[in-house]
């Protein structure tokens, strides 16, 4: 089965959806906040992707580009990507809908970071995502996981 990942409008339709997600108790997660703070009628710039089965919204993430000169993780410094709320409702899990979010980010070809949710690391391993060397200042009590295209290695501190 092929799960096609579609870029989210930034709507009312697609805020109803979300609130389907806070209800499975994910409220860490929600991107509920962050949908009604951006909430314009079908905004194309959304950085909402998701997977639907049939007309439900089964998966989700949001996908942020970060500039070069903010970049603290990866050797050459340059864009990458950052991956947040990742989600897939409970009934639809194992499924491979986690799996080609993954795999539709990673088809930028950009380094990918993200701060994966407890209990997540077998999922995020698979995924051949691996931690950093942890600094401090960097970090702030985050455990930043990343996935290195060919020719990118981790930033030396």
């Amino acid at each position: 089965m092929v799960n096609k990942v579609e870029k989210l409008k930034i709507n009312y339709k697609t805020l109803e959806e979300f609130k389907k997600f806070k209800e499975y108790g994910h409220q860490e997660l929600s991107m509920l906040e962050d949908l009604e703070a951006n909430i314009v009628e079908n905004d194309s710039d959304s950085p909402f992707y998701g997977i639907y089965f049939g007309d439900k919204l089964v998966a989700r993430m949001s996908l942020y580009q970060v500039k070069k000169q903010f970049d603290r993780y990866f050797e050459p410094p340059q864009d990458y990507l950052e991956l947040w709320k990742l989600e897939v409702l409970p009934n639809y899990q194992g499924k491979g809908y986690g799996r080609a979010l993954v795999e539709f980010a990673k088809s930028f070809g950009l380094p990918i970071k993200t701060n994966p949710r407890v209990k997540s690391q077998d999922f995020w391993a698979k995924m051949d995502f691996t931690p950093v060397q942890y600094d401090v200042e960097r970090d702030r009590g985050e455990n930043p996981l990343v996935w290195y295209p060919a020719g990118v290695t981790e930033q030396l501190q």
